[in-house]
């Protein structure tokens, strides 16, 4: 038998994940964004926003779309802590100085892709979701073997997660143009490095791939 990465999805098997996708960086309101001047977040974030704006939340709903049509699972985690004061975070997310409070609106999935239902929305205090939540058992007993992921920062916590689902025995498929970092070097030098790990397949590949199931 062959071993590769570049299997075609099985619905019953795989799960969609949006890592980050959350009011505290994809909204200009954020608490991440706070206290700049409009010319100081143009400068330092317009781009970004540009990207977010014009295409990459557009994709971001036509696979998840896509794959709540395919009855694929669609789950979701965001940067919050378990406490008001972040005394729970991971030592590089006090280091780093932000604290996303439990149960605050920057803790939230932004609007565009908002979940439904009783999708699952898994909070986190550390760069890989596999670290701070219990993700790992809750896709065993969902039985998922093959994990497409889309999400902020591709360089970031979008990798992290890539790699540890990859150590802990998961199929990942990348979604490249639904993953998005601050600039368009470091999303070039991301999508590069973390091709070893993963499938990368862009959206409308994806979208493909689930029409012809």
């Amino acid at each position: 038998m062959t071993l590769t990465r570049n299997l075609p999805l099985v619905p019953a098997d795989a799960a969609l994940l949006f890592i980050d996708v959350q009011n505290f960086a994809a909204h200009r309101d954020g608490a991440e964004y706070e206290g700049l001047s409009e010319k100081d977040f143009a400068a330092k974030y317009g781009w970004f926003f540009d990207e977010l704006n014009t295409r990459v939340f557009a994709n971001m709903q036509a696979i998840q779309s896509a794959c709540r049509k395919a009855e694929i699972e669609v789950m979701y985690t965001t940067i919050e802590s378990l406490t008001l004061n972040g005394r729970d975070r991971s030592l590089d997310y006090k280091i780093t100085g932000f604290n996303v409070p439990k149960g605050s609106w920057d803790g939230k999935v932004i609007d565009q892709i908002a979940p439904q239902g009783d999708e699952i929305v898994l909070p986190k205090s550390s760069s890989s979701v596999f670290v701070s939540t219990h993700i790992d058992y809750v896709l065993r007993n969902l039985g998922v073997k093959q994990l497409v992921i889309s999400g902020l920062l591709t360089d970031q916590c979008v990798e992290s997660a890539i790699r540890d689902a990859c150590d802990l025995g998961y199929l990942v498929t990348q979604v490249t143009d639904a993953c998005l970092s601050y600039t368009p070097e470091r999303q070039a030098n991301s999508i590069s490095a973390i091709k070893g790990y993963c499938r990368q397949v862009t959206t409308a590949e994806l979208l493909a791939e689930l029409e012809n199931l």
